[in-house]
């Protein structure tokens, strides 16, 4: 990040002790776990690696992933499996619930893979999903974190009028590198996205990812990008590589310019700012229900 003395070169080194975190452990995170794979069900936080799965999970909170495990796109930065993904499992959205009212989870979060092969993008699997947590889980609240529908807005709409309590759609990166990190996605379409659920009066949300080799006005640049797109609440992390087949962390963020940023966002006017090396999209989902 050249244009700030907030930032650490770390090509190819190992990773700061910052980054570093305990392997998932406790009765808690067991117990959740075998309920996921007696329900057959994906998690983003296995699929995606995610290192607050420990902190989450024993706080009874996780992040399911509907639609299968096999992404239509390639996304440079992303663990989950890209390829031909197998045919729409229609019990899904009521495995999802009653995973979640035994899990006894008070906000579930709900993400998918990219289906392009669908003509709505799965769009009537997460309303049927949303409809069915909340027939089982009437007091848990929700967040859904969706694709772009490639633009579609009869497809998003379908979210949009199951209303969960967020919606949020992931910018990712900068709109330098958006071609490279997400080569199947538009950096202003996402934008067109968050705005349109804006516009329907549901609490936006969205992320980012460093380390990728953007600037420091590329990231204020983008953060002003999300703020006028309507985006209510921003969360920023630090990029980790989940293999030696994805994108490259061309820096390690020092956690001191997490915390500028996210000053400067709340003074750019976003309500809620998480922002920290470890953040990921649903990390403190919960909090984010205005």
């Amino acid at each position: 990040m050249p244009e700030s003395n907030h930032t650490q070169t770390a090509k190819r080194s190992p990773k700061p002790k910052w980054l570093k975190v305990k392997l998932p452990s406790g009765q808690t995170y067991k117990s959740l776990k075998e309920i996921v794979n007696q329900h057959q069900l994906h998690t983003i936080c296995q699929s995606g690696n995610c290192p607050n799965m420990g902190e989450c999970w024993n706080a009874g909170t996780a992040t399911f992933m509907i639609l299968g495990n096999i992404c239509t796109r390639s996304c440079g930065f992303c663990a989950v499996a890209t390829g031909r993904p197998l045919a729409l499992d229609r019990d899904e959205p009521q495995r999802v619930a009653e995973a979640i009212k035994l899990m006894h989870v008070k906000h579930a979060v709900i993400t998918s893979v990219d289906r392009d092969d669908l003509k709505d993008g799965g769009a009537s699997i997460w309303a049927a999903t949303v409809k069915a947590i909340r027939a089982l889980n009437p007091e848990t609240t929700l967040e859904t974190l969706i694709p772009d529908f490639k633009g579609n807005t009869e497809n998003l709409d379908k979210i949009i009028e199951v209303h969960p309590e967020v919606i949020s759609h992931n910018l990712e990166t900068v709109q330098r590198l958006s071609r490279i990190i997400r080569p199947q996605a538009k950096y202003e379409r996402s934008l067109r996205v968050l705005s349109r659920i804006k516009s329907s009066g549901i609490t936006t949300k969205s992320g980012i990812m460093l380390g990728l080799g953007e600037s420091w006005d590329e990231i204020i640049q983008t953060m002003h990008d999300l703020y006028q797109a309507g985006v209510d609440i921003l969360t920023i992390g630090q990029y980790l590589q989940p293999t030696k087949m994805h994108a490259e962390v061309i820096e390690y963020v020092e956690p001191s310019a997490f915390e500028t940023l996210k000053n400067i966002g709340l003074k750019i006017g976003f309500l809620m700012v998480e922002s920290s090396p470890l953040v990921r999209s649903s990390y403190h989902a919960e909090k984010h229900v205005l």
